[in-house]
Formats: C-alpha cells, sequence, structure tokens
C-alpha cells in the first residue's frame, strides 16, 4: 500500500547535523532530509546539479562570487561544478534532491563526509 512520507516525523529521527538521510528516488535522484547547524567546508559536485529546499530555519549557500539566503519554502540549486560552502542557521533543515552519482561533500576528502550506505534510513 502506498504511504504518504511525513517529513516532520522523519527529521525527528535525524540527530546528527550535516548527515543527509535518504527518504525516497524518483528518476534516479536520491531525496533526502538533513538538519543543518553551523557550516559545512567547501566543496563542489563536479557532474551533478544540487538541489536545497529550506524547510525550517535559515540556509546561506555561499560561493566564491556570491551567496545566497533560503528562508523556509525557498529552493536553490547550485549548479555543477560550482563549490560551495553551506551555513545553517539553528534549527535549520533542508530537503535535498541530488542524482544517485552524488557524494556528500563531492571528491572532497573530509571526515565529516557521510556515504552512501550511512544515508540510507
Amino acid at each position: 500500500m502506498a504511504e504518504s512520507i511525513d517529513l516532520h516525523k522523519k527529521l525527528e529521527t535525524i540527530r546528527q547535523f550535516w548527515h543527509p538521510k535518504i527518504i525516497g528516488e524518483a528518476n534516479g535522484q536520491y531525496i533526502k532530509l538533513a538538519r543543518c547547524e553551523g557550516e559545512l567546508e567547501w566543496h563542489h559536485h563536479q557532474e551533478e546539479d544540487e538541489v536545497f529546499l529550506c524547510l525550517e530555519g535559515q540556509l546561506r549557500l555561499e560561493m566564491r562570487d556570491e551567496e545566497v539566503v533560503l528562508n523556509p519554502g525557498e529552493l536553490f540549486v547550485v549548479p555543477r561544478g560550482v563549490e560551495h560552502k553551506p551555513h545553517a542557521q539553528p534549527n535549520t533543515s533542508v530537503l535535498l534532491v541530488e542524482p544517485k552519482s552524488t557524494q556528500h561533500l563531492g571528491e572532497l576528502e573530509s571526515p565529516r563526509a557521510v556515504n552512501i550506505e550511512e544515508q540510507m534510513e
């Protein structure tokens, strides 16, 4: 039987910041939820665009030549190859849509990188 996904309930199960969880997939894309606070490292995705939809709080996407601030209900697509550094206010959550091939921090080697197996529910 088909079931809807309650984003608020799913978010309640996420304890670590910047540790996305896959909640679904469509057309070769993963749909992920993440709680965010503070900042993440500079990184880029050479072959994939990255969709950020702010659900709660405020997310600032710093890029080398500009920045975008997302409030709840606002969406931004970071184009492939663009280096970015996300910053989040406390109590921020985001929905991400990414091709299945997207690595959490691109090619950046970091202890904060979360592999795909860790992102599975």
